[in-house]
């Protein structure tokens, strides 16, 4: 009996279907198993789940919601204030804004030219050669975190503000070339780290502090070209054990200071007027001289001429 291809696909299909069924439910009983699994999951672990979630989305969104981490108030104090008193006349320092003066640092990263920052402070000032007028503020000891203040090159006057001494941890202090007046500050000496002094090319006056000889840390000291006055501190000129000296050249150009390493002063000449002054006195003692020495003679010879004519009235006979 042939079969037809109808009945085969039929008893195909029936031979088929009780094989897939078995598989069929097991997949709707694997699905309603994960299904109960999760429902037990929200039952009684989805509050703490959705809590914490919840915390942790809250978080980052307040992150996110809050300003940039500011500065120390005494660094933006610092700065301000120098900016004030600082004059700009080639506007080099155009960035140096109130904005960035609240935020200047960044870690390591500095969005302030000319300053470096050492985790989140001011570490390092450098303004060389800039063309940079006006003073030195005394806000400056504000940046205590400061280790380098270099100014040099410049035409900043005004004196050396004796605040300074506040920035303890300052190693290098280059305040040369400028047109800075006044007397060095001795209280400099507070501070203890100070590696470098150049103060060269200035208007300074007066003594060179003693105090200073007490830095042990110094080991670069200038002066040079000033108008200081006074013996050179024996503590600076003359250094003792590994201390490190100093020669001639960093007090050179002080017309009036004197001491070792400088030369022996050599014995200032008269000058012009002071010979000039000797000379007309000299020519007007002479003429003085001469003429009371020509009047004497002239008085004596004429006591001569009188005596001796009355001894010739006293010869010639009466008529």
């Amino acid at each position: 009996m042939v079969r037809t291809k109808t009945e085969d696909q039929k008893r195909s299909h029936l031979f088929f279907f009780p094989v897939f069924l078995p598989h069929n439910q097991d997949i709707r009983e694997s699905k309603k198993k994960v299904l109960r699994s999760k429902t037990k999951f929200l039952l009684y672990q989805g509050p703490f789940y959705f809590s914490f979630m919840g915390l942790l989305i809250l978080l980052l969104l307040t992150c996110a919601a809050l300003p940039l981490a500011s500065s120390d108030p005494n660094d933006e104090a610092c700065l301000t204030h120098l900016s004030q008193t600082l004059k700009d006349p080639l506007k080099n320092l155009q960035n140096w804004t109130k904005s960035i003066f609240a935020n200047p640092c960044n870690g390591f990263t500095s969005y302030l030219p000319g300053a470096t920052c050492n985790n989140g402070r001011i570490y390092k000032l450098s303004l060389t050669n800039l063309s940079l007028q006006g003073s030195l503020s005394p806000f400056l000891s504000n940046c205590t975190n400061l280790q380098s203040l270099d100014l040099s090159s410049n035409s900043i006057s005004g004196p050396i503000p004796q605040d300074l001494q506040y920035l303890v941890n300052l190693a290098v202090l280059n305040l040369s070339s400028n047109r800075l007046e006044e007397e060095i500050p001795p209280q400099l000496t507070l501070c203890a780290y100070l590696n470098v002094i150049d103060l060269h090319d200035n208007l300074l006056t007066g003594q060179i502090p003693q105090q200073l000889g007490l830095l042990a840390r110094l080991s670069a000291f200038d002066v040079s070209y000033n108008k200081l006055s006074g013996p050179i501190p024996a503590s600076l000129g003359n250094r003792s054990g590994n201390l490190p000296r100093f020669n001639a050249s960093s007090f050179q150009g002080n017309k009036d200071l004197y001491g070792y390493p400088l030369p022996p002063m050599k014995s200032k000449g008269l000058s012009i007027l002071a010979i000039v002054g000797i000379g007309l006195g000299s020519g007007l003692a002479s003429l003085v001289l001469s003429f009371t020495g020509v009047c004497i003679w002239l008085k004596i010879t004429e006591e001569r001429m009188a005596a001796e004519e009355g001894k010739i009235s006293q010869l010639m006979p009466d008529y």
